[in-house]
């Protein structure tokens, strides 16, 4: 495991390095979707690359991608010269559905089109390798060191309003650099990591660290140890799950997310507003288990695992011995069906010698096990539709009228604690 991840742990550490520090730049010029913007670029030039009969990962296809990129940065930043006129925004939403129609339009008519527009959108991290590694490392450190030299006009073009509408020439030639830059990294980083996680590696570690620091320097800092440790994150749960390691890494993202946005919500809530929308919450599943018993529940289904109790009590005692039954019936058959399968693949692939008239025998025992099992689960599910029809009386009801109870008194609480002065004190 560590001798395979190692060099994508590696090379997720080189990405959140570089792209942290561009995704400050970016949050703060306000130009979020200019990565996935470059990047559909730059797909447009590998796309043009592909038509002209070079590889995906040829350095011609590079070459390709880097110069349509370049262009892309230099139209972004004349965009931004002139957004009295017209919003950056704008021309960058343009720039990429425009470049996406035309890579889709071009690669419709390339072989493997399907398979080149994929790659290009999810990479290739884990197959990344040293070699590649030290390269990506060399070229983003030459880059880090232009922007450390020139950190003062390139932060205050990004950073400091009143010196960014300073000198015209000025800012425009520090908004080339920037974006000429910029491009050359989303070119470099889109060959191993794919769009959508270059994105990810872009803007979530700034976003969040926006959270918690105000400072350039705390926010960087921050952003790469959230960078590293979501990198290592998802590249476990890709080992673990057996998952597309690149979508893995950007699900990972995303649930990082969701849970600081989850956290900074529950400690800004107050309790009154919690104990409302709990409340709510009960008496709107209550009615639906009431109105729409055979639909989907997942909530209920999570409590009947954790407590299978709350399924037997709606069941009547020859109805919990069938579901008993059934379901040491379902264990054994799995098991057994999974044993088989496994016997079957090595058979088919030359590990164990079965003559014939068994194989077809095994087949065949194969398949009858497999209706039982179906047979099972259909009788489980019969069982379940049993409990449901009993369980918006004696589940759907109180869990409505203990809501709505709730949920009055909460809203009579929250008028009693309004004071005469206007005011209104919103604690309990």
């Amino acid at each position: 495991m560590l001798e395979l991840l190692l060099w994508p742990f590696i090379a997720g550490l080189v990405l959140t390095g570089i792209h942290a520090y561009f995704g400050l730049h970016v949050l703060a010029r306000g130009i979020v979707f200019v990565d996935l913007s470059l990047a559909q670029v730059a797909a447009l030039g590998i796309t043009v690359a592909i038509l002209a009969g070079h590889p995906v990962q040829s350095a011609a296809a590079y070459w390709y991608a880097l110069a349509f990129a370049i262009g892309g940065a230099v139209l972004f930043a004349l965009a931004r010269r002139y957004e009295h006129a017209v919003q950056q925004e704008a021309v960058i939403g343009i720039v990429y559905a425009v470049c996406a129609a035309l890579g889709v339009i071009a690669l419709d008519r390339a072989p493997q089109g399907a398979e080149h527009i994929k790659q290009i959108l999810i990479g290739s991290i884990l197959t990344v390798g040293p070699q590649e590694v030290a390269k990506l490392a060399a070229l983003y450190s030459a880059i880090g060191l232009v922007h450390w030299l020139l950190r003062r006009p390139l932060l205050a073009a990004s950073f400091d309003a009143a010196r960014r509408h300073g000198s015209p020439g000025q800012v425009f030639l520090w908004d080339v650099i920037f974006y000429g830059s910029f491009a050359l990294v989303v070119t470099s980083s889109v060959r191993i990591a794919g769009v959508l996680l270059v994105f990810s590696y872009l803007i979530v570690p700034a976003a969040i660290a926006g959270l918690f620091a105000t400072s350039v320097r705390s926010k960087l800092m921050i952003g790469w140890a959230l960078g590293a440790g979501i990198t290592a994150i998802g590249l476990g749960a890709s080992w673990i799950g057996d998952l597309p390691t690149g979508p893995a890494i950007v699900a990972a993202f995303g649930a990082t997310t969701a849970l600081v946005a989850l956290g900074f919500a529950l400690r800004h809530a107050s309790f009154l507003l919690m104990g409302k929308f709990l409340a709510g919450a009960s008496a709107v599943v209550g009615i639906l288990l009431f109105a729409f018993p055979q639909m989907d529940h997942p909530w209920l289904d999570v409590v009947e695992k954790a407590a299978p109790s709350t399924q037997d009590l709606f069941l009547t005692s020859g109805e919990r011995d069938t579901r008993r039954d059934s379901l040491e019936s379902i264990e054994f058959a799995s098991a057994e069906i999974e044993r088989l399968r496994s016997l079957e693949q090595d058979v088919r692939w030359g590990k164990q010698h079965m003559e014939q008239e068994k194989q077809e025998r095994l087949r065949q025992y194969l398949a009858g096990r497999s209706e039982i099992l179906a047979g099972d689960q259909l009788v489980l599910q019969e069982l379940r539709a049993q409990a449901r029809a009993r369980q918006r009386y004696g589940l759907g009801i109180p869990l409505f009228l203990l809501g709505a109870s709730a949920f009055v008194f909460l809203m009579r609480r929250q008028k009693i604690q309004h004071r005469p002065d206007g005011t209104a004190d919103m604690r309990l």
